[in-house]
């Protein structure tokens, strides 16, 4: 029986790796629309995953470590995590997008190892400064090179801040979790594109 906090710091490990899909991008492995048609590929993957797990029967050891209870009958984290990252990856710039991924796939984990709240709940105010600055750290060195010194520190405090709000509670609408792995990079993306037409319009 894997004991519940090594089986969470699996989870923010596994958290973690996602982050070499856009480092294929900063990296200059591949392009950015080569990088959208992978993301597309891996959210049709886990979508036949999730349908044969939960209602296929499909029943993996790996589920038991890597899910949350909420999650056992609902979609998981990890899909939703794919299918947060493609939608930026569709919708917005890189400049914009690959923020709003590294701060799921290295911001989320970070605050969840300093700290944890019940659903519904929100984070204590020491791990949201630490997610808040992470956030900002990973956003202007995208955000500044484009947009500027001022308008892009401000971009990035804007996306910063919706991410940390996004991972600080786990809403319940209609009873179901809305999973930070599903917010962080829309809410992150959409107030940064948000931030920079304001400010550098």
């Amino acid at each position: 029986m894997v004991r519940p906090a090594t089986a969470e710091i699996k989870r923010r490990l596994v958290h973690a790796s996602g982050s070499g899909m856009p480092l294929l991008y900063i990296l200059g492995i591949v392009d950015w629309q080569t990088l959208g048609y992978l993301f597309v590929l891996v959210s049709a993957v886990v979508t036949v995953l999730e349908l044969l797990r939960l209602y296929g029967g499909l029943q993996w050891g790996i589920y038991d470590e890597l899910t949350r209870e909420y999650e056992q009958d609902n979609v998981a984290g990890y899909a939703l995590y794919a299918y947060s990252q493609t939608f930026v990856a569709l919708v917005f710039a890189p400049y914009i997008a690959v923020p709003g991924m590294l701060m799921l796939t290295i911001g989320d984990p970070i605050s969840g190892l300093l700290g944890s709240a019940p659903v519904g709940e929100m984070k204590s105010l020491s791990t949201l400064a630490v997610m808040f600055t992470v956030c900002f750290a990973l956003a202007a060195p995208f955000v500044i090179p484009v947009a500027g010194v001022v308008a892009g520190s401000i971009a990035a405090a804007v996306g910063a801040l919706g991410a940390t709000v996004a991972d600080g509670v786990k809403p319940v609408v209609a009873g179901y979790v809305i999973d930070d792995n599903l917010s962080i990079p829309p809410v992150a993306c959409t107030a940064i594109a948000a931030a920079l037409f304001v400010v550098v319009v």
